[in-house]
This record gives structure tokens, C-alpha cells and sequence, in this order.
């Protein structure tokens, strides 16, 4: 398996390393310096609002649907035919509680006209993802491979001819934005639901009422599991806007949106790590093959990029920013250096908390879940009013780094694996070089660009030099018959 998981990642960063910077850097930073910090800020708390109440949508559907077809092919054809009704049905619950709660809340008459092309869009992304899961189920990860930049290549194509392509006189609108994702959801969906239909040899819809009972239980502690994270993942901008005076809200969620917009291109590596690692686990234990392996290769990958990033991140925050910002970008460097630590603690989680999930240890999984939201909410009220977006980082930053830990520690427990006093030897060490590393290359050059690419090459040399990046052994592993 670790050949196929190697190869397969190796395939889906290329594709979208290829696509996602342009679009995080090129295009959405665009869209950001052009309608400013408040305007991006109000789209940008109506976003994640959105994202709050996602878990209606899917209900834990899409990682169960994963898992079991990554362990029982053969199902395929009846889940889907029910499934795809359900999905439907889920997506006006969706709909009428988040509007409901976006009034109750007093969001004004603009925010809940763009909250509702945002549902729209959400339920889009949702079914996407269950398309998805059962392709990446079946492991036909090059297909999902394509399908996972597919709405970002034809967002590019949308929103460079209106930013750039002198189509319209008016100044560029958020809501144009918006509606650029609408069409790109749209497309995408019709295209997956077209290969998973030849797939599942789908023939009619199947309405089944004993069946839609029995899929809601089984998916009901991934969907607790997915609405626990996703609220301490998303919460913070929403804090910020809530908690501050209306003016400074928008303008210090527009701040901290600034900064979080690496952290989640970041993060986008780590979920594709994730993509791959769920059905593949699922898959090993069902046939009761030892994981340990790959989680150790999919762990050391991860930890050398996600602690390069976050040190680099944090010793040229100020000049990242200034680079792609053209105003508050004093305030951004200081919430920035603070959100790109916790990039180590989300990779950990992508590793560890996908195989507790493959392994079905969800009962756990959503105690720490919990645990990790109470110490954001708790933390963003005490320290956002004090601190403004800069509090709302800390709380994002502890949160996350307890979770993480507690994963590692339950997956120690549960597969029982010895702990690599040496390994672990190995991390530290790559951890502090990297700190001298980071302090050294500040002082080589007057362009800092020419530091921080000497400073990644020194970081990677590093990890080859511990032997936790070993490209003769990836090289050996692709050369392998191992199916």
C-alpha cells in the first residue's frame, strides 16, 4: 500500500500545486486587495457562517460512504441510487436552519441575500464531495485526482475575465465572486455525477425508508465528529465579527481573513493526505494488514512540510504579507505568525485523526472534538475583545495543538505501537535545526526572497541529512511491485 499511497500523492500535489496557487495567490488575493479589508471581511464571516451548519448537508454521509465503499465495492450501486435522494433532502434542512439562525442572529437584509447563494453554493460543494467519496472509495484516486481541481481550474477561468478581461465597467463586486463559485460547483457536480453513474451502473433514484434510517445512524458519529471540527475550525472569524463593534468586526475578520488565507491553502496538502489516507486505512484494516508503515511515511512527509512552512511563516510574516497585501498588513503579519504554527497540529490531525476514524474509534475522536471547540469558544471570548483578531489566532493555535496531541496519544494506546525514541529523536532535532536555520537566514541578504529559498533548501537538506526525507526509498518504493 505504501506505493500506491506514495505514487497516488505524489499525482494529486501535482495537480494541485499546480492549480490552487494561482488561485489562492493569484486570484483570490486579487479579489481581496480590490474590494478591501471590511467588504472581504463581511463575505468572509457570511462564508464561514455558512460553513457552521454544513454537517446538515452531508451528516456524516460522505466519510462513512468512504470508508464502506472503500471496504465493500459491491454496494455501490444500492447506496448511491438512495443516497443521492437523501443528499437532497438534507440540503433544505441545511437550508432553512442556517437562514433561520442567520435572523435570529440580526444579520441584515445583504447578508442573508448572499448567505442564500452561499447555501446554494455549500449544498453544491457537499454532493461534490460524496461524488467523490465514492470514487476515492473505489481507490481510483487519479480520477478524483482530477476532479479535486476541476471547480478551482474553471474559477480561475471566471474570475480572471471579469477581474482582467475589461468585460463590464464596474468595479469588481464580491457578490460576482460568489457567483463565480455557483457556476464552477455547478459544472464540477454535473461531471462527477456523470463518472459515478457509469461507475455504480446506476439506473433508477431508490427511495427506501428502512434504508435512509439505517444510513443516518451509521453516519451519525461522523456527522457529530465533522460539526465539532468544523465549528472550531470556522468559528473564529465569526467570534471576531460578533464579539467586536460592527465597523471594527468586519474590519478585524477582514484581518484575520488575510492571515488564515495561507493557513488554508496549507491546508489544502494535508486533506489531500487525508483524501488518500481514509479509504487506504479502511481498506488495510479491513484486511487486517499493519498500518503502521504508511503512517509513518504519511507523518514524517507532513511534519517536514507543515514545520518548514510554519517557521518560515512565522520569521517572514511581515514580508508574506506585504507581498500579497496592500493594506492592514502590520496587523495580518502578527495574526499570520500565529495561525502557521498551528499547521502542525492540523497535519498531525489529518494523520491521526483519519486512521481513529478509519478505525471507527469515533466515540473518542468526537470527545476530543468537543473538548477542542469549548477551549476556542472559551478562549475567543476572553481574549478576542482584549486582543481583537490577534486573541482569535491564540485560541485557534491551543485549541488545535490539544487536539492533535490527544490523537497521537489515542492512537499510541488503541494499535499500541512502541514508541521510536529514536524517531522521535529525529523530529526534534529537524525541529530545532530548523529554528537556527530560520535565525541564520534572516541575516544573509537585503531581499529576503533570496533568505527564505535558502532557508527551505537548507530545511530539506536537513531532513535528507536525519534521513526522514529519503528520496532513494521513494524512489525504491515506486520501483516496487506492490500493488
Amino acid at each position: 500500500m505504501k506505493k500506491k499511497f506514495l505514487s497516488n500523492l505524489i499525482l494529486i500535489l501535482f495537480l494541485n500545486l499546480l492549480v490552487k496557487p494561482f488561485w489562492i495567490l493569484g486570484i483570490d488575493r486579487s479579489v481581496q486587495n480590490i474590494v478591501g479589508a471590511e467588504e472581504y471581511g463581511f463575505y468572509f464571516v457570511i462564508f464561514n457562517f455558512s460553513f457552521l451548519f454544513n454537517i446538515l448537508l452531508d451528516f456524516g454521509i460522505t466519510n462513512f460512504n468512504n470508508r464502506n465503499i472503500a471496504q465493500h465495492n459491491h454496494l455501490l450501486n444500492k447506496h448511491f441510487s438512495s443516497i443521492v435522494i437523501i443528499k437532497f433532502f438534507l440540503g433544505v434542512i441545511y437550508t432553512v436552519v442556517t437562514f433561520s439562525i442567520g435572523f435570529a442572529i440580526g444579520f441584515n437584509t445583504h447578508q442573508l441575500a448572499l448567505l442564500g447563494v452561499m447555501c446554494f453554493n455549500q449544498f453544491l460543494l457537499s454532493f461534490i464531495l460524496y461524488l467523490r467519496s465514492n470514487i476515492s472509495g473505489l481507490l481510483l484516486f487519479r480520477t478524483d485526482s482530477i476532479l479535486s481541481i476541476l471547480d478551482r481550474v474553471l474559477m480561475i477561468i471566471i474570475c480572471s475575465v471579469l477581474i482582467w478581461g475589461h468585460v463590464t465597467d464596474s468595479t469588481f463586486q464580491i457578490e460576482w465572486f460568489v457567483y463565480a463559485q455557483t457556476s464552477a460547483y455547478s459544472l464540477t457536480a454535473l461531471i462527477a455525477m456523470a463518472v459515478v453513474i457509469k461507475k455504480a451502473a446506476f439506473r433508477r433514484l431508490n427511495w427506501n425508508m428502512p434504508f435512509f434510517i439505517m444510513i443516518i445512524k451509521q453516519s451519525f458519529p461522523f456527522a457529530v465528529l465533522v460539526l465539532l471540527m468544523t465549528f472550531y475550525n470556522r468559528i473564529d472569524s465569526v467570534m471576531i465579527e460578533r464579539l467586536l463593534p460592527e465597523k471594527l468586526g468586519d474590519e478585524q475578520a477582514g484581518i484575520y481573513a488575510s492571515a488564515y488565507r495561507l493557513l488554508d491553502a496549507s491546508n489544502m496538502i494535508a486533506y489531500l493526505f487525508s483524501v488518500l489516507l481514509l479509504p487506504l486505512f479502511a481498506s488495510m484494516i479491513k484486511k487486517r494488514e499493519s498500518v503502521i508503515q504508511v503512517v509513518k511515511l504519511a507523518a514524517t512527509l507532513l511534519i517536514i512540510i507543515s514545520s518548514i512552512v510554519a517557521f518560515g511563516s512565522h520569521f517572514y510574516s511581515y514580508e508574506l504579507m506585504d507581498l500579497l497585501y496592500v493594506s492592514h498588513v502590520r496587523e495580518s503579519a502578527d495574526v499570520f505568525r500565529l495561525l502557521m504554527f498551528g499547521y502542525i497540529a492540523i497535519s498531525t490531525t489529518y494523520i491521526f485523526g483519519t486512521l481513529l476514524t478509519a478505525n471507527g474509534n469515533l466515540k473518542m475522536l468526537n470527545i476530543v472534538a468537543a473538548s477542542g471547540m469549548v477551549i476556542n469558544l472559551v478562549l475567543n471570548m476572553i481574549l478576542v475583545p482584549r486582543l481583537y483578531a490577534v486573541g482569535s489566532a491564540y485560541a485557534s493555535l491551543i485549541a488545535q495543538f490539544a487536539t492533535a496531541i490527544v490523537q497521537v496519544i489515542l492512537v499510541q494506546r488503541i494499535f499500541k505501537y512502541k514508541v521510536n525514541f529514536r524517531y522521535l529523536l529525529s523530529i526534534f532535532t529537524f525541529i530545532a535545526g530548523l529554528l537556527i536555520i530560520n535565525i541564520f537566514s534572516r541575516m544573509l541578504f537585503d531581499q529576503w526572497m533570496y533568505n527564505f529559498l535558502i532557508m527551505v533548501v537548507l530545511s530539506l537538506l536537513l531532513a535528507m541529512g536525519l534521513k526522514l526525507l529519503n528520496i532513494k526509498g521513494f524512489i525504491q518504493i515506486l520501483k516496487s511491485k506492490e500493488p
